[in-house]
């Protein structure tokens, strides 16, 4: 599947939220193969541009051709938690009039056994969302402790049987050590075998470690922090999360922002205490069409909301 036939979730429900003007300046805060990108700037006039952020080099260098074509567009390598840093390096001191993030991990992504995101082919135990930087999954899994593993494992998981998992992990790697995502599967599996009809067993210790590895909780609080104060009185901020850590958080800012008098941990303050965000209508889900299309999408969640003057 080529970047141009990938097709992102929710693209139409994500742009119409934006509410996007047509000479305004947006930020899509994570580029994957730049579907949201695109139909956004289809949205722009020739006053109008959109930045972009993704930490993956591949995603990246897909976003450098679209750059070279449409001189409305600008992208760099980093993370979307520090876009406050990269959107002041670009010249942009009036802030946003949107700002979009689709979090987790893209397609392309997911199929390539390379990146080590799936258990559905094998490939190294990675799951680097930057494969440059930072601990690999073999590497984490080859060291830490048992109590480190499970409390991931169930934290970020929600694994029941995070306990047994772990500890089969322990045993296993003193005889051999994890490599490829096909060892980790079939290990997860033999612990706690088959339980639920339509989930393979090893799905959400995959979520968890990519999770940890990737400090995607973390990244996520301050990246929300940021938006919240990068918006324009009137800009949209759109997330759209895949399981139900991220929603929670997302919701959870969200509905803080947007109290009267409630000192809002790392979230930019009004000198009165006003709320800051209005929520805009409920948390939307993709269609039965396009879950017809697209199963990934099933657990999809996108919350919309707007910054006050």
């Amino acid at each position: 599947m080529s970047e141009y036939q990938h097709r992102p979730v929710l693209l139409e429900e994500a742009v119409e939220s934006l509410n996007i003007r047509p000479d305004g300046k947006y930020l899509d805060g994570t580029f994957g193969r730049g579907g949201h990108s695109r139909a956004i700037l289809a949205r722009l006039s020739g006053k109008g541009c959109l930045f972009s952020l993704d930490r993956d080099p591949e995603a990246v260098a897909a976003g450098k051709k679209l750059m070279e074509k449409d001189p409305r567009f600008f992208i760099a390598q980093g993370n979307y938690a520090e876009m406050e840093r990269y959107v002041h390096e670009w010249g942009v001191e009036e802030g946003l009039d949107g700002i979009l993030l689709d979090l987790g991990v893209s397609s392309p992504q997911l199929d390539d056994p390379d990146r080590g995101f799936s258990f559905m082919g094998e490939g190294p135990l990675d799951m680097r969302m930057n494969p440059l930087q930072g601990e690999s999954a073999k590497e984490w899994l080859a060291e830490a402790p048992e109590r480190e593993l499970t409390r991931v494992f169930w934290e970020f998981g929600e694994e029941r049987h995070a306990r047994r998992i772990a500890r089969s992990i322990v045993e296993t790697r003193q005889k051999q050590r994890l490599e490829t995502t096909g060892q980790l599967a079939r290990l997860i599996e033999e612990t706690i075998g088959r339980r639920e009809k339509n989930k393979h067993p090893a799905t959400r210790c995959f979520q968890a470690i990519r999770i940890y590895i990737n400090d995607e909780l973390a990244q996520l609080e301050k990246g929300l922090a940021e938006a919240i104060g990068l918006l324009r009185p009137g800009g949209r901020l759109v997330v759209i999360s895949f399981h139900s850590l991220e929603d929670r958080l997302v919701k959870r800012t969200i509905r803080e922002a947007a109290r009267p008098g409630k000192v809002r941990r790392n979230i930019p303050q009004h000198p009165d205490s006003k709320p800051v965000l209005r929520p805009v209508g409920k948390a939307i889900k993709p269609s039965a069409s396009e879950l017809s299309v697209n199963p990934r999408a099933r657990s999809a969640v996108m919350r919309v909301a707007e910054k006050l003057s």
